[in-house]
């Protein structure tokens, strides 16, 4: 994902702490991950969750990104399960 600038919500800071996640792997997602979901309604800006293999271990991040300036703001960061996603962490779960 192309972002000029990233910007650190406090609840995905809070999460990422709690999750042992750090920002440099937050990076790295965002810098090869691939996009698995978009949300073109979320506000203020649209989001996507993207998924990547970061040290071996599976990552989602959920970023928003202004269009206008391209910056990117993390709103969460996790490590996806296989309560909410199949075994390729990539497909979510239809309930």
């Amino acid at each position: 994902m192309d972002c000029h600038s990233i910007g650190w919500r406090r609840h995905a800071l809070e999460r990422m702490f709690e999750r042992n996640i750090t920002r440099a792997q937050v990076k790295q997602v965002l810098k090869s991950g691939m996009i698995i979901e978009t949300y073109r309604d979320d506000q203020p800006f649209p989001s996507k969750l993207i998924y990547a293999l970061v040290d071996e271990v599976p990552l989602h991040v959920v970023v928003a990104q202004d269009t206008m300036t391209a910056e990117c703001y993390v709103v969460t960061a996790y490590i996806p399960d296989t309560a909410h996603f199949e075994s390729d962490l990539i497909t979510r779960i239809k309930i």
